[in-house]
């Protein structure tokens, strides 16, 4: 410093030309976790491949030449990996943000290949990445692999059958596969909601937004044609992704591209990219030009054939209309601008598809409210359970669907979750996770099934009561079920109980007093009062608890009119084998000895406690949970503390005096 000091001009240079460099290259690196680029002029990005930049400054991931029939892979990277994860033990996985402008220019209009990706991956070099549909990411041996570590949006334009890419014009999501975990037809919605058509390969500029959310686990993706510089309200793509087990601590960001049999030139003209905040906004004044280049006409060739092909093409554009107007029939519906402000809604082009057109061999079953298929969401090889409710007139169609998407949020290892929900015309379809071994009353009552053993009937009544906690407790709301029952209790593969079918659950506020409604529910499972008060109760919901808990205990439904007068009805039976002292006799014959006496004692007595007429006599299920589990005693019940007496509705109660709440925790 003392040599600078003797030279002032030639010091005050150095530190000019030491700002002026900082300057820049501030655009390509900015904050550390984001950078931005309005054109690629002097970039020091890492390319690969056919990737180079243009003189005018645009990014060309591949060209327009046909030299190698092999086609073309191309590569571009920010130069530095950057930190996608909180290192071990923490893991936690950050949010990014990305926007670019691209241009896709074919030889000839509509006829091109293959497409580009934004893509994130370990390494910024992919050596044995190929060609053609696998977009330069991977090859016929790693496709799929999870070790692959490969996260990529597609703007694919070419229809893959290996792939099973669903058209030509599409955006989809990899995960480290080139078939795509979910697609939609490239286009963009106006600030009117109307989806309009992108061509991703019309040679125009078009800008992409793509924002990850870690917390949340959400992904959105939405494009827009440049003469719409605003970001759409609406996503294209608006998907539940959790990347934390793909994302590892450190990867590199950039494009990948690949041509084969016809080539296209793809450009990249701005990128911007941020960790955990927004992307930095383009200058889309500052965008570089690109070639587009012309059509080359082969019309000539066919002009001694123009009758004929006339004929041909009048031919094949009437069946094709045909065709395409049978397909819109098929999938058409009217989707009003309310709907869009509930979540989790499907096409109902892909519920038809999932459910091979609703057909009858897809059919599980019937019930009163609808019938229930087996589909395969095309998007994302889900199985899942599509049930189709004809709604009518008996409530309107907007509260009934507010009431399903709250649905959609409730979250509980023994509750069957609701994947979403489709409208069209008086057509409601509920989607739900698909149960592999039915319901339970199938195991309870059908003889092909075989014996179902005591140790399972006494998990799946312990996963219901715990499902049903959750509803009455642990949620934003209460949710009264109102039609808890065998048939209505579904089977995973390890015979985890899961209660389903919400169609007629009823929400209220913690405190508040639910408002009185039209009877529902079914026979023998419903409580007493309903008929007097028509509320929607907990206190209800644990009566029908307490029917399942007989219905199962003893292998036989609530009412059997087969039996004899006093077991007709399965609570009164089993209240007076309690009394004569021998209540186990009432145990499933089936199951001979092969039972634990105290578990059965317990739920017989449990479902004669939570069967009583009055429902201020019922436990609630933080209690009904405690005797389960355990953690509370059953000593105090005898069978002398039942008394017998009409109330004035004429009802036979059965009157149990049990513990409070508190004195039930304390016993625990």
């Amino acid at each position: 410093m003392a040599g600078i000091g003797r030279f002032p001009f030639a010091s005050t240079i150095i530190i000019i030309a030491h700002l002026l460099l900082s300057h820049l290259f501030v655009p390509a690196t900015s904050a550390g976790s984001s950078f931005v680029f309005n054109g690629f002029r002097g970039s020091n990005l890492t390319l690969t491949g056919s990737a180079i930049v243009t003189g005018l400054g645009a990014l060309r991931l591949t060209n327009n030449s046909n030299l190698l029939s092999s086609g073309y892979t191309g590569h571009a990277f920010y130069p530095m990996p950057l930190r996608f994860k909180e290192p071990s033990p923490v893991n936690r996985t950050f949010s990014f943000s990305s926007r670019f402008v691209f241009a896709i220019v074919s030889e000839q209009q509509n006829f091109g290949g293959c497409g580009f990706a934004f893509t994130i991956a370990p390494s910024s070099d992919l050596p044995t990445a190929v060609a053609g549909n696998f977009m330069g990411l991977l090859n016929k041996s790693t496709d799929g692999k999870p070790s692959n570590h490969i996260f990529a949006v597609e703007f694919d334009t070419v229809e893959g059958a290996s792939v099973k890419d669903p058209d030509d014009n599409h955006v989809g999501v990899d995960i480290n596969s080139v078939t795509s975990n979910f697609t939609e037809p490239a286009a963009y919605y106006t600030d009117e909601s109307t989806n309009q058509t992108i061509n991703l390969q019309s040679g125009e500029s078009l800008q992409a937004w793509i924002d990850y959310d870690g917390v949340s686990g959400f992904i959105n993706i939405t494009i827009a044609p440049l003469s719409h510089p605003l970001r759409p309200h609406r996503p294209l793509i608006s998907r539940s992704l959790n990347l934390s087990p793909l994302l590892q601590e450190f990867m590199y960001v950039g494009f990948s591209s690949s041509t084969k049999k016809v080539f296209s030139e793809h450009y990249i003209l701005g990128w911007s990219f941020a960790i955990n905040g927004d992307a930095p906004p383009l200058d889309l004044s500052k965008l570089p030009r690109y070639p587009k280049i012309k059509q080359t006409s082969k019309t000539s060739r066919l002009l001694p054939y123009t009758s004929t092909l006339g004929l041909f093409l009048v031919t094949a554009i009437a069946i094709a209309s045909f065709l395409l107007y049978r397909r819109w029939r098929l999938y058409s519906e009217t989707v009003e601008e309310w709907e869009l402000n509930y979540p989790h809604r499907f096409p109902y082009k892909e519920l038809y598809r999932a459910t091979k057109g609703f057909r009858e061999k897809e059919l599980l079953g019937r019930g009163g409210f609808g019938s229930v298929y087996k589909g395969v969401l095309p998007s994302c090889g889900l199985e899942v359970a599509v049930k189709k409710v004809t709604n009518g007139a008996t409530q309107g169609m907007r509260e009934f669907v507010a009431e399903i998407s709250s649905l959609g949020r409730l979250r509980h290892r023994n509750l069957v979750q609701l994947q979403g929900w489709c409208r069209r015309g008086e057509d409601l379809l509920l989607v739900y996770d698909f149960m592999v071994n039915g319901s339970l009353d199938t195991f309870l009552f059908d003889q092909q099934k075989g014996l179902l053993a005591w140790e399972v009937r006494f998990k799946i009544l312990k996963g219901i009561a715990s499902g049903l906690l959750y509803l009455h407790e642990g949620w934003e709301q209460v949710v009264v079920h109102r039609d808890i029952k065998a048939s209505n209790v579904l089977l995973d593969a390890e015979m985890n109980g899961k209660l389903s079918d919400f169609g007629l659950a009823k929400f209220y506020d913690h405190g508040s007093n639910p408002q009185t409604t039209r009877v529902v529910g079914t026979l023998g499972y419903m409580a007493p009062e309903l008929s007097q008060t028509g509320k929607a109760t907990t206190s209800a919901d644990v009566f029908s608890f307490g029917a399942l808990l007989l219905e199962v205990a003893c292998g036989r439904q609530p009412m059997d009119y087969k039996k004899s007068e006093e077991e007709v009805m399965v609570a009164d039976w089993v209240l007076m084998c309690w009394r004569s002292g021998r209540i186990l006799n009432a145990v499933d014959k089936r199951l001979g000895m092969n039972y634990v006496r105290e578990e059965a004692e317990l739920v017989l007595k449990l479902g004669i406690l939570c069967s009583q007429t009055a429902p201020q006599a019922r436990p609630n299920m933080v209690q009904v949970v405690q005797f389960l589990n355990g953690d509370a005693s059953m000593e105090n019940f005898a069978v002398e503390s039942v008394v017998m007496k009409s109330d004035c509705g004429g009802f036979e109660q059965l009157a149990l005096a049990y513990p409070s709440s508190d004195r039930l925790s304390s016993s625990s």
